[in-house]
C-alpha cells in the first residue's frame, strides 16, 4: 500500500530534508584527495547529531555507518572505512538518510575528488540530468513509470546503462516504502501518482553494463565490469503541480 501523508508529516520530512540537503552541500567542500571515505561519515555524524536528528542508516539491517560512501566502480551502500583513502580522479557517492521524529528523508550525490576525467564528469551530470527529467512526471494524474521510462531515455540517450537490481521506493516513517521505483520501464504503466505520496527517486547509472555483484561484506554493490557508477537522489512530495524536492 503507498501512504499518502498529511500536511504535518510532510512539514517533518521537510524539516529532515533541510538538514540532509545542507551536508550535502557541505561535502562539496570536504571531499578532496587524501581523505578516507571515514573521514565522510565522521562528518556526516556529527553533523546530523548538530542538528538534534538521526542517520537512519547506521543500524539498519546491521549497516554500521551513518552513510553509504561508494567509490568509482562501488555503486551502492559502500561501507565507509578509515583505510579508503580517496584519489585524484576518483568519484565518490554520498547516500544519507536523515530522520526527524520519527520521519525521514533520503538524498545522495556523486561527487568529483579533485580533476575527473571528462567521461566521468558526463555520467555524474548525466545521472543528475536523468533525475530531472524524471521529475517532470512527478506530479499528480501520471504513472509511476512515466517517471522511470523518462531516466531510462536520458540515462540511455547518452550513452550509460541504468542499474536494474536496485531501484527508488517510497519514504516517509520507514525507510523503504511502497511503491519501488525502477530507472527504467515502460510509459503509462505502473500505479497512479496522487498528491501526499513522498518518493525517493534515485537514478543509479554505470558507465557500462548494468550487471552488479554484492563483495563479501554483504553490502557493498559493484560494476561485474569494473565500469564508474554514479547515484542521484532526491526525496519527492507529489502536487498536483510542480512537484516539491524536500532535500534540494
Amino acid at each position: 500500500m503507498i501512504i499518502i501523508k498529511s500536511k504535518q508529516e510532510i512539514d517533518m520530512m521537510r524539516t529532515a530534508g533541510k538538514v540532509n540537503s545542507l551536508i550535502l552541500r557541505e561535502l562539496k567542500n570536504i571531499i578532496k584527495p587524501g581523505i578516507s571515505t571515514m573521514d565522510i561519515d565522521e562528518f556526516v555524524e556529527k553533523t546530523v547529531k548538530e542538528h538534534g536528528m538521526i542517520a537512519s542508516e547506521k543500524g539498519y539491517c546491521d549497516y554500521p555507518a551513518s552513510a553509504c560512501v561508494s567509490v568509482n566502480e562501488e555503486v551502492v551502500h559502500g561501507i565507509p572505512s578509515k583505510k579508503r583513502i580517496l584519489q585524484e580522479g576518483d568519484i565518490v557517492s554520498v547516500d544519507l538518510v536523515v530522520e526527524y521524529k520519527g520521519y525521514m528523508a533520503d538524498a545522495a550525490r556523486t561527487y568529483g575528488v579533485g580533476e575527473i576525467s571528462p567521461k566521468a564528469k558526463h555520467l555524474i551530470d548525466t545521472a543528475e540530468a536523468a533525475f530531472f527529467e524524471g521529475i517532470k512526471f512527478a506530479r499528480e494524474g501520471y504513472r509511476l513509470y512515466d517517471i522511470s521510462h523518462a531516466i531510462q531515455q536520458k540515462v540511455e540517450g547518452e550513452g550509460f546503462g541504468v542499474i536494474r537490481d536496485f531501484v527508488g521506493h517510497g519514504i516517509g516513517s520507514e525507510m523503504h516504502e511502497e511503491p519501488q521505483i525502477p530507472n527504467y520501464g515502460k510509459a503509462g504503466k505502473g500505479p497512479r501518482l496522487q498528491t501526499g505520496m513522498t518518493l525517493a527517486i534515485e537514478p543509479m547509472i554505470v558507465e557500462g553494463a548494468y550487471e552488479v555483484d554484492v563483495l563479501q561484506d554483504d553490502w557493498t554493490v559493484v560494476t561485474v565490469d569494473g565500469g564508474l557508477a554514479a547515484h542521484y537522489e532526491n526525496t519527492v512530495v507529489i502536487n498536483d503541480g510542480e512537484p516539491e524536492l524536500l532535500t534540494l
